[in-house]
Parts: C-alpha cells; structure tokens; sequence
C-alpha cells in the first residue's frame, strides 16, 4: 500500500513537472516570436497606406518636392540580385558540390572552415573588401561592384546547403551510377545533383532573401542613383539604400515613402522564406 501510494505521488510529480515544463517552452517560444510579430504588424501600419500607384511607376521626387516613386530602386535592386545570383549560385553550388563529392583531407577542411567564416563575416566588411578590390580600381561605384559583395555573402549560404543536401542522398544510388559504367563526374551531375535540385533551391532561395535587405555592402559599392540608370559600370539605385537615405532625410513624405519601401521588402523577403518552406517540406516529403 505504502509503496503504491509512493508511485502514485512519483507519478503525480512527474505530470506536474512536464506540464510545467511544456507550457515554460510555450511561453518562451511566444516571447522569441513577438518581436518578430511587432516588427512586422508596425512595419504593415506605417508602410501599407502609403503604398499607391505611383510608387511603383514613377521616379523619386526633386529634393524637397511631395510625390514621386521608387521605380528605380526596385529595377535596380533586380538587376543587383540577378547579377549576384549569375555570380553566387554557380560558385556556391561547385563549392558544395566539391565539398560533398570529393572535399576530403586537409584542403577540405580548410575550405569548408572557410566558407564557415566567411558565413559569419559581417556584411559591412564584404562592403568594404569589395570597394577595395574593385571600387578604388575602378576609381568609380558600379553595379558590378554591388553584386560581387552581394555575391560573396549569398555563396556561404549555398555552398553549405548544397554540401549538407547532397550529403543525404544514398551512397547505393551513387554506387548503381558507378556500375553501370557512369564516370564519377556523370553520377555526380546527372543523378546526384539533379535529385538535390528542389532542395538545392531552397538555399538558393535563402541566399536571395539574405542579400535583398542588404544595404551596408551597396552603400560602399554601388552607393546610389535618384534617375533611371541600369548600366553596370555605373552607380545604381536600391531598395534598401533608398530606404536608408529617405529615413534619415528631414521630409515627412520621404519618412512616408521609405516606410513603404520597407513593406515591400519585408512582403518581398517574407515570399521568399514561405517558398522556402513550402519546397523543403515537399522534399522532405519525398525522402519519407
């Protein structure tokens, strides 16, 4: 009897202890998310009004002047990310691929602690490198400029997730490939790497997203533009230096402005996140 009432009092602690446990978790989880919530709804109240017709078509207003759009920035923040995804995916996706395939030894080692710590740089620093690298000899801002930085910090982030994907395909789908008489590099191309594609994606998407609210790299290296001007030797307006420069301007209707361009970038990058999700749920699909 004694012992029977000793594990029922076991148990009664036990279920109190994980019920507490849980709604601890809950609330902590809720308290990582409200920042996030505010951001967003605060962001959605000041930007989503002042979102019109114009924003979208038309250039930005002479200093001073009410109206004008952001129709530059949003072809120039195009134009900065499709040119740093020709230059970033292929060189993160080969570096993954190396590191998966063939990356063993102390080069590999060195290279994936590389791509590592070139994660973690801060944007700032890309900036700054790239305007020694390319600005000062050029002696002028450029697109180029602005997509090689934004280059450089998409390529960590998909080297890593190509490495990691193609890492979970099977080693006997390799080893069939290899039988048939395949050369490795075939096996690697054309079964392995075509397989990953969807989940591949995913980082591509990633990096996308890491590199359109930029704006520390692009004010060393593309800097700006107030006119239509979509040559790549050339400075070049953005959407997030655009939004820099309009918030710490003295005019309410600027303040306004880059409060929408701030919705569209948050709807923008928040697109890319949920597609994100949705195609990494579909392969996880797949593998289970």
């Amino acid at each position: 009897m004694i012992v029977r009432d000793t594990l029922a009092s076991h148990d009664f602690r036990r279920k109190i202890t994980h019920h507490v446990a849980m709604v601890t978790l809950f609330l902590m989880a809720c308290a990582a998310i409200l920042p996030l919530g505010f951001v967003f709804f605060y962001v959605v109240e000041q930007g989503a009004p002042a979102i019109n017709w114009d924003f979208f078509t038309k250039l930005p207003a002479p200093v001073g002047e009410t109206g004008g759009g952001f129709a530059n920035a949003l072809a120039g923040s195009a134009l900065l990310i499709f040119m740093a995804s020709l230059i970033g995916i292929p060189w993160g996706v080969s570096a993954g691929v190396y590191l998966s395939e063939y990356g063993r030894g102390r080069v590999a080692k060195i290279l994936r602690f590389s791509i590592d710590i070139l994660a973690s740089v801060p944007s700032i620093i890309v900036g700054i490198f790239t305007y020694a690298m390319l600005v000062m000899p050029l002696k002028r801002f450029s697109a180029i400029a602005g997509a090689v930085s934004l280059a450089v910090i998409m390529i960590p982030v998909i080297a890593r997730t190509t490495e990691e994907l193609l890492k979970l395909v099977p080693s006997h789908i390799r080893e069939a490939g290899l039988g048939l008489g395949l050369p490795r590099w075939k096996v690697t191309l054309r079964i392995v790497l075509r397989g990953s594609m969807n989940g591949i994606m995913t980082g591509v998407m990633l990096a996308i997203a890491r590199v359109a609210g930029e704006t520390a790299p692009l004010l060393f290296t593309a800097l700006s533009n107030r006119f239509w001007s979509l040559k790549i030797d050339q400075p070049i307006a953005s959407l997030p230096v655009q939004i820099y420069n309009y918030a710490i301007s003295p005019y309410e209707d600027w303040h306004r402005q880059a409060w929408a361009a701030a919705f569209v970038l948050v709807v923008l990058v928040l697109s890319l996140n949920l597609t994100t999700r949705l195609i990494l749920r579909r392969v996880d699909g797949k593998t289970r």
